[in-house]
């Protein structure tokens, strides 16, 4: 492994197209942030969070995966999103949800006036309406901490005095119409919503005052598996090269030669997730998304490759991992050869998005005009989901691969 310093990517997030907003959208206060391979690595979450099918929203060192609308000075300070100025306004995520459970931590000054926006467009107009805003304010606000605006109010006791020194936890569970908030490990605010809202995405807000987020987790919810011994959710190709086979273990063996095994579904927004396992270097394999149907890998593809040249993560060969192939390449290899690691893999509208092992490695808008087949334009329609066998050396595994839409 190269040095610190050799094996350094800068991320200079794109400016959002977005038409869901009149206010400006930027990158975070046009800054760049430099990251190491280390750093990214260090970010990647524990097996059995993984496992449960969290990813972190933020790595800690970057502004990857988010965009700002407004003028405030968000950034990024021992390891956390702080923002102390400058007009009121988001940093959201790129990547849109739908039901999840989300934790973080945050940290406000007594007077601080924030909160935590879910399903929301990058500027909301009313907190009743467009968004659920789950509060963090002082006790004499109209709405203390953990309430959601507009909607439902949390008794002051339950909500606990706002301390500069003190770092919360605060879990926010939103499935369905119903939007539940916890503040370390109580739950403090129950809300029913007459009509769900839409999927959008998760903000952080600067009103009034400094306040500072870390550890910010989330997993989507909703999955339904879809490997079974008999592999009776997949279609397949017996007259080409390659085999797929589900062992004792129910894991899905793709092995040797061009071959693909397709969905019977179609699916147009959805999260997937998958652990794979590549045993030696040089395999490559592929999750194809919006296909045309029965057509030969004609569609998205997030490539399944652990290779890295020059002795750097930050180099993938082939894409890397999670990378969108021949679209936009993973910014680091975060699985490892020998081991199980685990994919997750978000297409919304025209926007895509992948983590390996919890740290988020891609994060690219279609911006081409539309085409039926996405090798040659953006592709919005449902498509089938194809695993990939990519020549004679192909030997992947996967299992516990699942999928959850998002509506």
């Amino acid at each position: 492994m190269t040095s610190t310093q050799e094996n350094e990517a800068v991320v200079e997030p794109e400016a959002d197209a977005s038409s869901d907003t009149s206010k400006s959208v930027s990158s975070p206060s046009q800054q760049s942030y430099e990251v190491t391979e280390a750093e990214l690595l260090d970010a990647r979450l524990p097996r059995e969070e993984v496992a449960e099918g969290w990813v972190r929203l933020f790595d800690g060192h970057t502004f990857f995966g988010w965009q700002i609308s407004g003028e405030a000075n968000f950034r990024v300070q021992d390891n956390a999103v702080v923002v102390d100025d400058g007009e009121k306004g988001l940093i959201c995520t790129s990547t849109t949800w739908g039901d999840f459970e989300l934790v973080l931590q945050f940290n406000a000054d007594a007077d601080t006036n924030s909160g935590v926006f879910v399903r929301t467009p990058l500027s909301p107009e009313n907190p009743a309406e467009d968004c659920y805003e789950i509060n963090i304010a002082p006790d004499d606000n109209p709405f203390p901490t953990g309430s959601i605006v507009q909607r439902q109010k949390v008794d002051a006791e339950a909500a606990g005095e706002q301390k500069p020194e003190q770092w919360r936890e605060m879990k926010i569970i939103a499935e369905g119409q119903t939007v539940t908030v916890e503040l370390d490990g109580k739950l403090v605010c129950q809300y029913e919503d007459p009509a769900k809202l839409q999927a959008h995405r998760i903000g952080l807000q600067h009103n009034s005052g400094r306040v500072a987020f870390r550890d910010i987790k989330i997993r989507p919810l909703g999955f339904k598996p879809m490997i079974d011994a008999e592999l009776t959710q997949w279609k397949r190709y017996p007259e080409m090269e390659g085999e797929f086979t589900v062992n004792d273990d129910g894991q899905l063996h793709v092995d040797g030669g061009k071959t693909q095994l397709e969905t019977l579904e179609t699916y147009g927004d959805f999260f997937l997730r998958s652990d794979y396992r590549i045993d030696q270097p040089d395999m490559n394999s592929g999750i194809f998304f919006r296909c045309i149907p029965g057509d030969e890998m004609m569609g998205y593809e997030c490539q399944i490759n652990n290779d890295f040249k020059d002795q750097s993560r930050l180099s993938p060969v082939d894409c890397g991992t999670g990378g969108i192939f021949r679209r936009q390449d993973a910014r680091v290899v975060a699985g490892e050869n020998g081991t199980w690691a685990t994919v997750v893999l978000q297409a919304y509208q025209n926007h895509i998005a992948a983590w390996v092992n919890g740290v988020q490695v891609s994060d690219w808008e279609d911006t081409r005009p539309p085409d039926e087949n996405p090798r040659r334009g953006r592709r919005d329609q449902a498509g089938t989901i194809i695993i990939q066998g990519h020549d004679p050396t192909t030997d992947v595994l996967y299992r516990d691969m699942q999928i959850s839409t998002v509506k």
